[in-house]
């Protein structure tokens, strides 16, 4: 009791990803006090580390430029050396325009993780989640948020938020479901929570088998998008591929916990 072997777990991850990744999940809400503590602490990591798996780096941030140091950004002494020494030889100081920063230009992706937490979170759905949002917080390390929803959304992580990856992902496994859908209200969330956005592209990644039961219809909510990309399980995804065909969206079939990383990653490469 109260114990957690990392070996047997590295084990069981290489013999068994999906059915694994979905027992450390429940074990996240095991009644052993010290078990559950173990767990919280490493899952989140974990998942992170095999999203990384992979994943093609840099392009959710900007990249740095050499700007004159009066446009802002952060003071490159290495590339200032020259004008200070200058300066100090005329004995004055340097002015703003002689020295250089360094400044970063616009992410090229943002994206906004929107999860259905109606009906039943536990189990491999839960694991799936976590998995996406730990992809998408991998993917677009600069911009990125993620909402939860049900009858509304709730903002786990906002754009502009700068919580830890780890804390976002432990959130998310800590979401139980209830209530009805409401995939409109979802993606108008998505929507608002990207306008704020300064990347090139910013993509919306749906978690659902988008079947709502609020009676509103989401494809002109899905339409508004700059670009959405759904997720679903493959055994219930006919609402998802019906709303891919209307709004013009992306549509990708789960298959398993452990391969969506790999699968999101190759949606957002395609355009």
């Amino acid at each position: 009791m109260g114990e957690l072997d990392r070996a047997a777990l590295q084990q069981a991850l290489a013999d068994d990803p999906d059915d694994t990744l979905t027992l450390l999940v429940a074990m996240s809400t095991a009644t052993d006090e010290e078990l559950r503590r173990q767990v919280r602490a490493l899952a989140p990591r974990l998942l992170l580390d095999r999203a990384r798996t992979g994943a093609v780096r840099r392009r959710g941030i900007g990249r740095p430029r050499a700007v004159p140091a009066h446009l802002g950004g952060e003071l490159d002494l290495d590339a200032s050396m020259d004008a200070v020494a200058a300066a100090h030889a005329e004995q004055r100081p340097p002015g703003l325009d002689e020295l250089v920063a360094r400044d970063w230009g616009r992410p090229e992706l943002a994206v906004c993780l929107v999860i259905d937490r109606s009906g039943s979170m536990s189990g491999a759905r839960l694991a799936t989640a976590a998995v996406t949002a730990a992809a998408c917080l991998v993917r677009a390390p600069g911009e990125h948020a993620v909402v939860a929803f049900a009858r509304r959304a709730v903002v786990i992580e906002p754009l502009r938020g700068s919580r830890d990856p780890s804390l976002v992902v432990g959130d998310v496994l800590a979401l139980r479901g209830h209530g009805m859908t409401s995939v409109s209200s979802a993606l108008a969330e998505a929507a608002s929570q990207l306008a704020v956005s300064r990347a090139a592209r910013r993509v919306t990644v749906l978690l659902s088998d988008c079947r709502s039961t609020d009676e509103v219809d989401a494809v002109p909510a899905a339409r508004a998008l700059d670009e959405l990309v759904i997720l679903a399980p493959r055994d219930d995804a006919d609402e998802a591929r019906h709303l891919a065909r209307e709004s013009g969206a992306q549509v990708g079939e789960v298959t398993g916990v452990d391969v969506v990383p790999a699968l999101l990653e190759k949606m957002l490469s395609t355009r």
